[in-house]
């Protein structure tokens, strides 16, 4: 019955709502973090959750923003030229530098490689990057820890060829630190800042880096001069013959300057009838560099329609959640999921073991025509059984259908980036947490421009951008109400198994190649008890009376453990903040160690990886009593 009443009710509700779903209520010209416009957005949050009698509240954060100085415009010299572009990279370090100007690709490690078989040298040059494949903060990062000898790093905007003109005429701000939160209180949350003594985050970028237009890019590129580029280095600038440069000098100046803004991220809760301190925490960022439409305008609509369908749900349709469903309205999002993670930092005694999931609603709407999806390998299965349920946008069949059914995984799911906003709730929280969004063939090219407006999310939704945005709201739902309806939870432990196994195996392969004394029996025996404990977990959840509170709570328990025990205890949130063994970034997880050459540093952190997983499955199995 609770499946029809879920495809029935609610997605009628959805469709009845299609129309008006996105309307113009929150769509602003301006919304940037801690400005007026977005503490008024914020408010009128506060009231839709109050009207709807949610008990709302709000987390107030002081922070410190990067922003351009209006009185010392950063620039870019090259020749006669001098280029004043109007965006910029938050967290960039300060500075005026001169260099010879190379072409470097996307930045990564593979592009750096190719430079140095062409002999071009790097040291004290000025690197001129296209955008793609890895986060700003990425490319930063790459040329900071690896080449160790670049002055800077000016990112372009990869042009898209149609739109080329209209997307690059603007220049936008985009943020650069390798890391999420406030990073000048790494760690801990930014309550007050003036109680703490002053430090900063390690994923603070110590090189200057400045964003580019595309029309300032081809000026550069055409009077680079050097070797001519590999096929792989060509990008949509077809009038143009790449070159790596290294001949002529450039002088970039960056004058950003930090401002202590007060942020604001506001909540409403629906409280769950039977265990109401366990929840479900759905969120999208209400701030933006300009208008923001896709990016923060269509989630924060789904984010308040949700809200007032579950609670109509609730007290017209006698529907009676076992958990809560909480929502969370996040300021800035921008400058790398600044109040979420405050949040997160401010309240994690509180909140790591009682939230179940956290679900995405930032860019749920950037196309129609495919779907993809970032998650914890504890929800594949709801991924999966949710498609299922719900229509495709496109006619006939599920979204299952529309997939490709059994090669859905291939199709849709993409490991999780830095610059997911769901990724400080999974990686620096041990969160189980998603993030979706339909998409079009060609890439929205305006996400995260000051032209990402309803105007142009319609044309790339072929005037759907409603009903597109609908189907969003009820695939969020539907996951939601699962979760916290439900009295078996829906995480399935066994789809960590092969992301274990597949870890392992590639550190245990890599210390075959080294043919060194390295002992990796350990490692794989943690492995081995960890897929004993989801078999036993697996085995008990099949065994299990559904009926039986008491022991669907005990078995919720259990599987809540997985996530968070992936964290690693052995490195500092300050300096580590991903702590995750699996999807974290640092050398203590499994894909860094199978890049240690340092063999006192490979036997350290193997044995405390080894420690890390066979803790997570000791807490898979239950009471003491039961580890074996």
């Amino acid at each position: 019955m609770f499946k029809i009443f879920f495809l029935c009710d609610l997605t009628i509700f959805f469709l009845l709502i299609a129309t008006t779903l996105i309307g113009k209520d929150y769509d602003m010209n301006r919304r940037s973090a801690g400005s007026d416009e977005d503490k008024s957005l914020a408010n009128r949050i506060y009231g839709e959750f109050r009207k709807q009698q949610m008990d709302p509240w709000t987390d107030i954060h002081y922070v410190q923003l990067q922003m351009p100085d209006s009185e010392r415009p950063n620039q870019v010299l090259f020749g006669s030229d001098v280029f004043k572009p109007t965006g910029y990279l938050a967290y960039s370090a300060t500075g005026k530098v001169q260099g010879k100007l190379v072409y470097g690709n996307y930045g990564r490690q593979e592009d750096l490689d190719v430079l140095q078989k062409k002999n071009v040298e790097l040291k004290g040059s000025v690197m001129l990057l296209r955008t793609g494949k890895i986060s700003f903060a990425e490319q930063v990062c790459v040329y900071l820890f690896i080449c160790l000898r670049l002055h800077l790093i000016v990112l372009l905007k990869q042009p898209n060829m149609r739109k080329s003109r209209l997307i690059f005429c603007f220049c936008v701000p985009l943020q650069v630190h390798l890391g999420s939160g406030d990073p000048y209180t790494p760690g801990f949350p930014s309550f007050n800042h003036t109680q703490f003594p002053p430090t900063q985050s390690s994923g603070l970028p110590k090189i200057p880096a400045q964003t580019i237009t595309a029309n300032m890019a081809s000026t550069l590129l055409q009077n680079i001069g050097g070797p001519e580029s590999d096929e792989s280095f060509k990008g949509g600038l077809s009038s143009l013959t790449y070159r790596l440069g290294g001949i002529e000098n450039v002088t970039v100046e960056v004058n950003n300057v930090l401002v202590n803004k007060e942020i604001h991220n506001v909540f409403g809760v629906i409280k769950g009838f039977t265990d109401p301190d366990r929840y479900v925490v759905l969120g999208a960022q209400r701030d933006a560099w300009g208008k923001g439409y896709a990016k923060a305008t269509v989630g924060t609509s789904v984010l308040l329609e949700l809200a007032r369908a579950v609670k109509e749900m609730v007290e017209k349709d006698g529907f009676r959640p076992k958990r809560s469903l909480v929502f969370a309205s996040w300021s800035a999002g921008e400058y790398g999921s600044v109040g979420a993670t405050e949040w997160l930092e401010g309240y994690m005694s509180s909140i790591d073991r009682s939230v179940i999931t956290y679900i995405s609603l930032d860019g749920v709407v950037m196309g129609r025509g495919s779907f993809m999806a970032s998650a914890s390998p504890l929800l594949y299965s709801l991924l999966e059984n949710t498609m299922k349920e719900v229509q495709s946008p496109l006619g006939s069949g599920t979204m299952y259908d529309m997939m490709g059914k059994l090669n859905w995984q291939n199709n849709a799911l993409r490991p999780m980036s830095m610059d997911d906003p769901s990724y400080p709730f999974l990686a620096f929280s041990g969160i189980p947490a998603v993030s979706f969004h339909f998409i079009s063939p060609n890439a929205y090219t305006y996400y995260g421009t000051n032209l990402d407006s309803m105007d142009h999310l319609n044309y790339q939704t072929n005037h759907h951008t409603s009903e597109m945005t609908a189907v969003a709201a009820q695939f969020a739902g539907q996951m939601a109400l699962r979760l916290i309806h439900d009295r078996l939870l829906n995480l399935d432990v066994s789809r960590y198994s092969s992301v274990v196994t597949s870890a392992v195996g590639r550190v245990n392969g890599r210390i075959s190649q080294l043919k060194q004394v390295v002992n990796s029996i350990w490692l794989m025996g943690a492995r081995g008890s960890f897929q004993r404990a989801a078999d036993a977990l697996n085995l008990a959840i099949t065994n299990t009376d559904l009926n039986d509170k008491e022991a669907c709570r005990i078995l919720n328990d259990r599987m809540l453990r997985v996530e968070h025990t992936l964290l690693s205890p052995y490195v500092s949130p300050v300096e580590t903040p991903f702590r995750h063994l699996l999807l974290g970034r640092g050398s203590h997880t499994l894909a860094s160690i199978t890049e240690t050459t340092d063999m006192e540093q490979l036997h350290t952190q193997l044995a405390l990886a080894t420690s890390t997983l066979h803790g997570c499955a000791n807490a898979m199995m239950g009471e003491i009593w039961d580890i074996d």
